[in-house]
Formats: C-alpha cells, structure tokens, sequence
C-alpha cells in the first residue's frame, strides 16, 4: 500500500498566528495586575486572531500552498480539544482560590502539549517548540520562587521565534524541492 508523505502546506498561517498569541499574551501581561496576564484583554485579542488570522480566506490564500490532508485536519481538531481539556485539566482547578500564576502556567503547558500532535500539521519543528514550552511551563510551576513574569516574557519568545522562523521558511518539501528544480534550469 502507497501512502503520501504528508505536506506542511500551512506553516506560514501558523507562523502568523504564533506571533499574533505572543502580542496578544504580551499585551494582557501589561495590563495583568492580578491576573498576571488579565483575561479581557488575552479573549478578545485571541478571538480577534482566530476571525483576523485563521478563518481569514485571504490570510489563508495569502500564504497557504494549498489544503491540508485529512489526517491533518483531523489531528489539527484533535490538538485544539487536547488543548482545551488540559485547560480545563491542569489549569481549571486553580480558578477557585484565584491562583492565577497556576492557572496560567496550566495554560501555558497544555498549550506546549497541544503542539506535539501539531507536529503532523506544521512539521517536526512542534515538537521542537513544544519541548521549549512544556520545559518553560513545568519550570514556572515547579520553582515558585522563579518570576511569573521571567516565564511569560519566555514563552512570549519561544512563540516569536518560531513563528517567525514559520513564517519566513515554511515552505514545503515540493514548493522547495520546485525551486532547486527551477534554479537548476
């Protein structure tokens, strides 16, 4: 049985999006106060990337090179309610005696796990970033002492990197393999 190798065709989008959360995350630890990363400001910046970024057609045709595969879409759904669970999960409990650093860390590692399964979407540079951003997160819950804001400012990083390498190199296989081709013409 053939099967097709799988094309990192949305990298770019990703990458975009990546920097987006970071904004987003660096603009409502500005604002924090209590909350550290204050949530109105954190909601309202991610609803506005999910309609200005993901579900944006001309965003998408702007920097796709094409549809993702079905195993793709599927683990791309999978992720997101990974994600969501482990909110729920990790960070969830926290929400009754307003501990708002492990909330947050909560979120910031299930956000890191949520990318290994994204490694069949955008490429094996999710593990690598997911790696980075459990460590990140799992150090902030397990030295209390260490700043909240250290590990924010950290993970805002990691984002920023990789989204930006995304952003700039995520092309795929066939689109680079095409222009060695075209070059060697």
């Amino acid at each position: 049985m053939l099967t097709k190798k799988l094309e990192f065709l949305n990298k770019r989008v990703c990458g975009v999006w990546l920097i987006w959360v970071a904004i987003v995350i660096f603009a409502g630890l500005m604002a924090g106060g209590k909350q550290l990363i204050w949530m109105p400001v954190f909601s309202f910046g991610y609803v506005i990337g999910i309609f200005g970024i993901l579900a944006n057609k001309t965003v998408n045709r702007r920097l796709s090179y094409g549809k993702p595969a079905v195993l793709q879409n599927r683990m791309l759904i999978f992720s997101i309610i990974l994600m969501f669970v482990l909110m729920v999960w990790i960070g969830g409990p926290h929400f009754g005696d307003e501990n708002y650093r492990l909330i947050w860390l909560g979120a910031f590692l299930a956000i890191g796990i949520h990318f290994i399964p994204m490694a069949w979407v955008h490429g094996p540079s999710m593990i690598v970033m997911a790696i980075l951003l459990i460590a990140d997160a799992l150090y902030g819950m397990l030295d209390g002492s260490v700043s909240f804001h250290l590990i924010a400012y950290i993970d805002i990083g990691i984002k920023l990197v990789f989204g930006i390498y995304l952003l700039l190199f995520g092309k795929p296989a066939s689109a680079e393999r095409q222009q060695v081709a075209q070059a060697a013409n």
